[in-house]
């Protein structure tokens, strides 16, 4: 649990400086901060949802062995 607040906290200050310094607007950087990692959570969601179909989907290789 302490890495997943750690990366929340990363992501935070990532958003909010990647706003701050293409606007530089506190309150866009705020806002960035805020909505971005939110949404970025939902999508991901999807996204694994989408992956593990497709994951399941693909052929499944079987190996015969030949003893010599």
């Amino acid at each position: 649990m302490a890495k997943t607040v750690s990366f929340a906290a990363v992501h935070f200050c990532v958003a909010f400086s990647v706003g701050y310094l293409m606007t530089g607007d506190i309150m866009v950087g705020g806002a960035l901060a805020m909505v971005e990692p939110a949404v970025n959570t939902v999508a991901y969601y999807f996204h694994e949802k989408v992956w593990n179909r497709f994951k399941n989907v693909r052929p499944k290789h079987t190996a015969t062995l030949v003893s010599a």
